[in-house]
């Protein structure tokens, strides 16, 4: 058993037959009271945010993950096809355990899975920036500049984002799959 003294970002705790990944924590001794560590948390399922607090030094259960590197293959339904890049097995994961980043995602994208000890997939974490052509968008005007506005711009893997007004068809750009937010043009 492990104890609240080490708690780290990212560490996954077992709580009342759930998952949680800690997010932030911080240790606090009020004046005259007792100390205790105060932990957000978002459950592995159902990717709410969760606030607990613990007393200093309480036992949890923490959970030991193994992260390893797989290769998107495609989209089989509403399952991701992923493959080992050492053994070559491939397996089937459930669109909800790929989470929102599965938009922004290409064939042989490499993406780290998270497995606990028993071999169950957690949680996908994708690669933080995809660069991805422009599918469909208005045409650029003359005279529209990189401060002005932004329109609508769908992307090759069907994602929507925003982008400024002087991108068109068929341009590429990067797009944090985190936030699904617009960061820069790319030269091909």
């Amino acid at each position: 058993m492990a104890t609240t003294n080490d708690f780290r970002v990212g560490a996954v705790l077992k709580m009342d037959g759930e998952l949680y990944a800690i997010e932030e924590y911080t240790h606090r001794t009020p004046g005259n009271l007792r100390a205790f560590v105060q932990a957000k948390m978002r459950n592995m399922k159902s990717l709410n945010l969760k606030e607990v607090r613990f007393r200093s030094g309480e036992e949890v259960e923490m959970i030991r993950m193994e992260k390893k590197p797989m290769q998107f293959l495609y989209r089989d339904g509403t399952d991701f096809v992923f493959m080992d890049n050492e053994t070559y097995e491939q397996m089937n994961v459930p669109e909800k355990l790929v989470g929102a980043g599965s938009k922004f995602l290409k064939e042989s994208d490499t993406c780290d899975i998270l497995f606990t000890e028993d071999g169950t997939i957690v949680a996908i974490e994708p690669p933080n920036f995809a660069i991805l052509a422009i599918a469909r968008t208005d045409p650029g005007m003359r005279g529209d500049t990189a401060t002005g506005g932004t329109k609508i711009a769908v992307l090759e893997t069907g994602a929507s984002v925003n982008v400024p007004l002087f991108l068109n068809e068929g341009d590429k750009v990067r797009v944090d799959t985190r936030s699904g937010e617009y960061l820069e043009r790319v030269k091909a």
